[in-house]
């Protein structure tokens, strides 16, 4: 199995969407997913739903969006370029942004769900130590929270990874710029002698991501080690 230059350039080029999606999403998926789980106000059903929007809409409508909103004449595209020279629209970088967009939702769930089981007695010890809030959330939620984190971490990679829709809708499938393996996969599908070509990269695509979560799951299980030897240190002492 002989991978073509454009292969490859699709396949690196999608590994670097998909982890800069992810790298720039979780601060943002972290933080909305503590305010879901941990506080009540109102229009939270609202703002729930707003996160979770792009997993009902068609995807092509996100990417259109993305492109009336971050677009050469959409009203933040064109702010960024003004103010950073930083154009979005048919660029690898706004491929970024359409994948972390996609994987959002999947990446507050699951985070959301983590932070929603770790007991709040922990946090009631640690303030009652004198620890203050974001003490209790860097020492205390966030550690025990992350087998969820990592796990959104690899949903949302895995989303990422196989992006299309919105993608090919705002920045085009343009080859060695915006061509992630999907949207090479389609373009193989067009022409007679793409068989091969779809193979090999589904092929890979099935690797990347089953390495990721085999790469997650050990984590996961080092980190439920390292706790359960804490808790029996603690207990012993």
């Amino acid at each position: 199995m002989q991978f073509s230059a454009d292969d490859w350039t699709a396949i690196f080029l999608t590994i670097r969407i998909a982890g800069t999606a992810i790298v720039l999403g979780m601060p943002f998926a972290i933080a909305m997913a503590l305010l879901l789980a941990r506080k009540d106000f109102y229009g939270k059903i609202v703002l729930d739903g707003l996160v979770h929007l792009p997993l009902v809409l068609p995807p092509v409508v996100t990417g259109y969006f993305l492109l009336i909103g971050f677009g050469n004449h959409g009203i933040f595209g064109r702010a960024l370029a003004q103010c950073c020279s930083i154009t979005l629209a048919f660029r690898w970088t706004g491929a970024a942004l359409a994948a972390a967009i996609m994987a959002f939702p999947l990446m507050v769930r699951a985070i959301r769900l983590s932070f929603e089981a770790v007991d709040p007695l922990y946090a009631s010890a640690a303030r009652t130590l004198g620890a203050r809030p974001w003490q209790v959330f860097l020492h205390v939620t966030l550690p025990l929270s992350m087998p969820g984190i990592l796990a959104g971490a690899i949903l949302g990679f895995a989303k990422a990874l196989g992006e299309f829709g919105a993608t090919i809708t705002f920045v085009s499938n343009i080859p060695g710029q915006t061509q992630t393996i999907a949207t090479r996969i389609y373009s193989d599908l067009q022409t007679p002698s793409g068989d091969a070509g779809v193979l090999r990269l589904t092929i890979i695509s099935v690797l990347i991501a089953f390495s990721a979560m085999l790469a997650s799951q050990i984590f996961a299980s080092r980190m439920k080690t390292k706790k359960t030897l804490a808790l029996s240190a603690n207990k012993g002492q």
